[in-house]
């Protein structure tokens, strides 16, 4: 099982990393043609779509994710019941975007923005779908690579758009086609695996009951997750103007670049974990310690890299994004608890603790939309920052609270002896490379701080021997001798 986790996580990583490279450096230059004013009007539409992206799902693709998981001789159903109760709530989510932006105000050009966004939130909506009974199968490759040329599709779109016709609706047309793709792709490999009934909607009702009694809690989090993420955009437009929204944007979309690593860890955690949940212990235990290792070592050299670079990397964006730098210097911080909640997140859905990780959630949201409703006003942008930083570490304290309850007897000093070493390499690079930009360009800096943190982790003995060996074996058609 192990040994399935890291060699779906490698490829999916290596995929993901591929298409936010492209996405970032799409966006970067969607910032400079499009100047702070324009990318924060672009920027806030995404922002409503995105919210009401999670009524369309309504929980129901990670509810089929650990059903196909336990229960694969039941897939076709599954998908069918899925997909059943999924379309009225993309309908919803549809409506519930166009319903937002006129409740807040919005100019009609902003709103039509809104209304071509829907058609993305739409093909999104399905192809998650899919995708979703794809990673309940532990084939995540297809995924892998449907992400990696849908964004392909909408970067080469979307320059040709930037250098020939340069305007918002066009923007959105190209993030149309990259989800197209992913929408045909997607339903293409789940009708080949398991036939063309899998396009056809059914409803029962009992069984519907259930399936969404099972998806609610995941819906809830979900929907608490998006308000608070993007809360911020919102109030930054109310009180400051579409302009703050462009440069706040660019500060987030360093930050949240890299949420795609735990993102696609956990695409390969959850199925594993809800199989090993009260069946092995020690098992879990295993895994779910690695887990967190493995978010430690990724993120702190982004944490503590970008903090020390931030006001030389937002500059890539052009000189009108200077403001972005001391705000990316507190909100990087943020990736902190979210990386390591991730795996704690995964461990209590995994358990049928669903409801538990709601109700942080649920907190969490509340405590990110008070912070920002009394700092975004008082402070400006950066406000927006700490309420994120605030937030999102009461999170991860509260999730890890309850892992105990799940692997009974674990000491969370255990955590400690695992991430400390590791927190402590970060910091020292980080210093030496807020040293060396006084004499090197950021550029030169950044390998010279990659190597000052590999050398040290080793030092530090953050990487265990056995770590190295289940590595190799990802290149083996044999599992490694450290698997269980």
């Amino acid at each position: 099982m192990v040994h399935k986790i890291a060699k779906n996580t490698f490829f999916f990583t290596a995929a993901s990393v591929g298409q936010k490279v492209i996405a970032f450096v799409y966006f970067l230059f969607l910032a400079r043609i499009m100047m702070p004013e324009n990318t924060g009007v672009y920027f806030l539409a995404l922002s409503i779509t995105t919210i009401f992206s999670v009524v369309a799902d309504f929980g129901i693709t990670s509810v089929v994710i650990r059903e196909i998981a336990r229960f694969p001789e039941q897939t076709v159903i599954i998908i069918r019941r899925a997909l059943g109760l999924k379309l009225p709530f993309i309908f919803l989510g549809v409506a519930g975007s166009i319903g937002a932006g006129h409740l807040l105000g919005y100019d009609t050009s902003l709103q039509a923005l809104i209304a071509l966004a829907c058609f993305v939130l739409t093909l999104d909506a399905i192809s998650l779908l899919y995708y979703g009974v794809l990673r309940g199968r532990h084939q995540l490759q297809y995924e892998s690579l449907g992400m990696f040329i849908g964004q392909g599709t909408t970067t080469l779109v979307g320059i040709l758009i930037l250098f020939f016709h340069p305007t918002l609706p066009f923007l959105i047309f190209a993030l149309m086609a990259g989800s197209g793709f992913n929408f045909l792709f997607s339903t293409f490999r789940v009708v080949r695996l398991h036939g063309v009934t899998c396009l056809l909607p059914s409803w029962e009702k009992k069984t519907s009951l259930l399936f969404l009694r099972a998806a609610f809690p995941f819906a809830l989090a979900a929907i608490f997750v998006k308000i608070y993420s993007y809360t911020d955009s919102i109030l930054i437009a109310k009180y400051l103007g579409t302009e703050a929204v462009g440069i706040y944007s660019v500060a987030y979309k360093y930050t949240y670049a890299f949420q795609f690593l735990p993102l696609a860890f956990v695409a390969a955690l959850y199925p594993g974990l809800s199989e090993l949940v009260e069946k092995d212990l020690p098992a879990l235990r295993h895994i779910f310690e690695k887990a967190m290792w493995y978010m430690a070592i990724l993120v702190t050299p982004i944490v503590l890299g970008l903090w020390a670079i931030s006001s030389q990397v937002v500059r890539l964006a052009g000189e009108e994004y200077t403001a972005s730098g001391p705000v990316l210097a507190i909100l990087i911080f943020a990736l902190f608890p979210i990386f390591l909640d991730y795996p704690i997140g995964s461990l209590l859905n995994a358990a049928y603790h669903q409801t538990t990780k709601t109700i942080i959630m649920g907190i969490t949201m509340v405590v990110n939309v008070l912070l920002n409703l009394w700092l975004v006003p008082l402070i400006g942008i950066p406000g927006a920052a700490i309420a994120a930083l605030v937030s999102f570490t009461f999170m991860l304290i509260a999730g890890l609270f309850f892992v105990p309850k799940i692997i009974p007897g674990y000491p969370l000093r255990a955590l400690g002896k695992i991430c400390f070493p590791i927190f402590l390499s970060g910091g020292v690079m980080a210093l030496t490379a807020k040293a060396f930009l006084w004499i090197l360009p950021f550029w030169l800096v950044i390998p010279l701080a990659a190597f000052v943190y590999i050398l040290l982790l080793f030092v530090t003995h953050s990487i265990p021997r056995e770590y190295v060996t289940s590595f190799r074996s990802l290149w083996r058609k044999e599992p490694s001798l450290y698997v269980e």
